[in-house]
């Protein structure tokens, strides 16, 4: 029987032999670049995620802020233990009246220059005040707790930033390398059509075609390596370091496939209820209602009378006070002395009185300031009867702030459970997406080969064959990044465990 030779049957003969022409590594029909995880490879010298939580907590500004406002915090709290001690005061003073003025110490109006002092010393403690001062003790004590949970939560957020930055940053690394072996099995396959085209197995749309899917690819290398510069940026901005470091290299680790687990299944109130037992955000709320339940305690306060007891000494100085000091001189009166008989002078003097001669000079300041001490002892009681009705305002502003705190206390929760449930359903989401994308990926993979035979044969013009790659890339940039979601949203999950971020 005589060969018929067809041009389609020339065609395969001269496309297998430009095949075998071709080196091996330009034969192969794999896919344009393996399943999601096989890229993922262990990098030495690089950051990794526990390093950088670590420095981020450190170095954050928004942790650092919430630091110093439990600082603040602290302080009111030593300020209101402080309110429970006796206040003590010194005062001194100078001053110089000119003309007719009042001696300070004498009252008397006098002409002349004074120049006088007064000092004093007094001390007050509140006895009973509607018990505020204590209630504020307890209202500081409960805010100084809330602001040291807040601190927890905020490394926590942060923790749980960088973790998503860091996944971000390690699945845009994975779709730029995806990516970049695209347009390596472009170009191989650009070679093997310029090789067919020569021989006339393909026509030249075939080449045109595989040149423009070079192109497209590389425009999407290009978007992902901008991605991949977005996502590291994004990550040194939480951890607060220098943009401008151009080594920052993170440490990838080994991840599996979501795949190789079992199907995630949990237990959403009880996942609920070990996270408000032990979320510092949940404690914060509670602990607030109960400052404000304090806050409503002291405003009551201001219905009760007040005592306090003072005491207090002072003395002073006036150069208008003045001293009469012995000379050391004496005057003495004589008197004639009368002859008993006549009844008169009988010639003689008899002594009659000694007295000491003064001169009169500012008492000195030491002896003033002994001589004029005084001291002084007082009660006072307080009871309100009418103040503008400010006692009552405040009560009822309190009463309002009890209710917000509630309020606010029970949006907490309700947030905490609201993002259980939405983690929960994401993570199961993403897993069955990887487990459908994964089954897509090998179909579409076979598909492909089939497609690329063909194509190369010239059995399938450029624009089917390019359609089936895309399809293919598609699902594989489908599967990497449904993996990765569900890593974060496991790891979510187990934070919500009281589990530690880590990878």
């Amino acid at each position: 029987m005589k060969a018929v030779f067809t041009p389609t049957l020339i065609r395969w003969a001269v496309a297998g032999a430009v095949l075998l022409a071709l080196p091996a590594a330009a034969q192969t029909t794999s896919p344009s670049q393996p399943p999601a995880g096989s890229l993922v490879t262990t990098q030495s010298g690089g950051w990794t995620l526990q390093r950088a939580v670590d420095y981020g907590l450190q170095n954050n500004l928004t942790v650092r802020q919430n630091q110093l406002s439990a600082d603040l915090d602290e302080a009111d709290l030593r300020q209101s233990r402080a309110a429970l001690l006796p206040s003590a005061n010194l005062s001194g003073s100078q001053s110089w009246n000119f003309g007719t003025s009042l001696d300070p110490l004498t009252n008397d109006f006098i002409t002349q220059t004074i120049r006088s002092n007064n000092f004093s010393a007094s001390s007050q403690v509140t006895l009973f005040s509607g018990f505020q001062l204590r209630n504020t003790i307890k209202q500081n004590q409960l805010s100084y707790e809330a602001s040291r949970n807040d601190i927890t939560k905020a490394r926590n957020d942060l923790s749980l930033n960088i973790a998503s930055a860091f996944l971000q940053l390690v699945l845009a690394d994975e779709l730029v390398k995806s990516n970049s072996l695209r347009v390596n099995s472009d170009e191989q396959q650009i070679e093997r059509t310029r090789k067919l085209l020569k021989a006339g197995a393909v026509a030249e749309s075939n080449l045109l075609d595989s040149q423009a899917q070079l192109a497209s690819d590389q425009l999407n290398v290009i978007t992902a390596q901008n991605q991949r510069d977005l996502a590291r940026l994004q990550l040194m901005q939480l951890m607060n370091l220098d943009p401008a470091t151009t080594d920052f290299q993170i440490e990838v680790p080994v991840l599996g496939d979501p795949d190789d687990e079992s199907e995630v299944r949990m237990d959403v109130n009880d996942t609920y209820q070990t996270a408000q037992s032990l979320l510092p955000e949940v404690k914060s709320a509670d602990l607030r209602v109960r400052s404000a339940q304090y806050g409503q305690e002291i405003a009551r306060g201001g219905y009760y009378p007040r005592l306090t007891f003072g005491a207090g000494i002072f003395t002073g100085y006036s150069t208008a006070r003045s001293s009469f000091i012995p000379t050391g001189e004496f005057t003495r009166t004589y008197i004639p002395v009368l002859d008993s008989v006549t009844n008169q002078p009988a010639g003689t003097l008899a002594l009659l009185n000694v007295q000491p001669k003064y001169d009169v000079k500012p008492t000195a300041f030491n002896s003033q300031i002994k001589d004029n001490l005084g001291k002084q002892l007082q009660i006072n009681l307080t009871i309100p009867i009418l103040n503008g009705l400010q006692a009552r305002t405040n009560v009822q502003r309190s009463q309002i702030a009890v209710k917000q705190a509630e309020l606010r206390a029970e949006q907490t929760r309700l947030t905490l459970r609201q993002s259980i449930q939405q983690a929960y359903a994401d993570a199961v989401a993403s897993q069955r997406k990887f487990v459908a994308a994964k089954r897509q990926v090998e179909a579409l993979t076979t598909s492909y080969r089939n497609a690329e035979i063909r194509f190369n044969n010239g059995l399938l013009n450029g624009t089917e064959f390019n359609i089936s790659k895309n399809n293919l890339s598609a699902a594989e940039s489908s599967m990497i990044q449904a993996k990765y979601e569900f890593i974060f949203r496991q790891k979510v999950l187990e934070f919500y465990q009281g589990k530690p971020v880590s990878l």
